[in-house]
């Protein structure tokens, strides 16, 4: 807390560069002037495409990289100057199979861990028996990680994250690999979380995700902060431009598809195949309607991808949009 009463950002950055050498020519900008602040008790977003700079900000918060320009605070502690101190603050997680021993069991991986973290051989134990059963794999605690299936080893990364009892967790893509199930059951852990006032810096592709469990969401792109928006606009802009596709559609039906209002195009995909994409809410019921009655069955309906979500939300905005 301040002596204003406010309570201070957990994760605070200003003007931050970051700057990657490429060999035989100039450098790359991932980051280029970035500002982003999450309060505690906050889940907060990034959404953007691959190379946008969202792991890079992570690994900057994390200290894994050092800023080129600006600063990056946690806890009011900057992450260049403060890093010891930083680094117990938070939980990292990266995913894939970095930061696992295949080898050693969940819970051996789980009790190194907590060793790491100073913590003695009895607490690492109860740590690492309490945070698998959170994560529901207390049933394979004594099991190798290499029999693990993707979405299982994610799950014992978010428990890896929390050993050191964060104050802020970092997850980068942290559903990647995890069926329905278990994606639904981590979005309650992260409302856990949450009410237990930790902050949450979230990266991800899937918006329906971000719209779910996020306070705000930051559109990135080109290392830049475009937008930082209510989540409730993403649910408006997944219904507003919902997809329909079909397969058998002659082209008699496909023009009668394009004149329903609400239609804002309908693309040619393939032979007999069309993508109807929509621009007002509602409007997929009617094309989904005339398809069945026209007596096309192969049909399907989706959210927009995350690049349409930028073409609609920013580019018609006047923002460029960096492919």
């Amino acid at each position: 807390m301040s002596i204003t009463g406010i309570e201070a950002p957990a994760v605070e950055v200003r003007g931050l560069v970051r700057d990657f050498a490429v060999k035989g020519g100039p450098p790359r900008r991932a980051l280029d002037d970035f500002d982003l602040a999450v309060a505690p008790g906050e889940v907060h977003g990034l959404l953007g495409p691959n190379g946008a700079g969202k792991t890079t900000l992570c690994k900057i918060l994390s200290t894994v990289l050092l800023p080129t320009a600006g600063t990056a605070r946690v806890q009011g502690l900057d992450v260049v100057a403060d890093a010891k101190r930083v680094r117990p603050l938070l939980g990292i997680v990266f995913g894939g199979e970095r930061g696992l021993y295949a080898r050693m069991t969940a819970a051996q991986n789980l009790r190194f861990w907590a060793a790491l973290y100073g913590h003695g051989r009895r607490e690492g134990r109860r740590r690492a028996a309490e945070l698998l059963e959170r994560v529901g794999l207390g049933p394979r605690a004594d099991e190798a990680v290499e029999t693990f299936s993707r979405g299982m080893k994610q799950r014992l990364h978010l428990a890896r994250g929390l050993v050191g009892d964060p104050r802020v967790l970092l997850l980068d893509e942290p559903t990647v690999g995890m069926d329905p199930v278990s994606a639904h059951e981590f979005r309650d852990l992260v409302e856990d979380l949450r009410a237990e006032g930790r902050a949450v810096l979230l990266t991800t592709h899937d918006m329906a995700e971000a719209e779910a469990l996020c306070d705000r969401v930051s559109f990135i792109d080109g290392g830049r902060l475009l937008r930082c928006e209510d989540p409730r606009v993403l649910g408006e802009l997944l219904s507003r431009h919902e997809r329909v596709r079909a397969s058998g559609v002659p082209e008699a039906l496909a023009a009668r598809l394009a004149a329903l209002p609400g239609v804002e195009r309908v693309r040619a995909t393939g032979p007999g195949a069309v993508l109807v994409e929509t621009d007002r809410g509602g409007a997929a019921l009617p094309v989904l309607r005339t398809l069945v009655e026209a007596g096309v069955t192969d049909v399907s309906t989706a959210p927009p991808s995350l690049e349409e979500v930028y073409l609609h939300l920013i580019g018609d905005r006047g923002m460029a949009v960096r492919p």
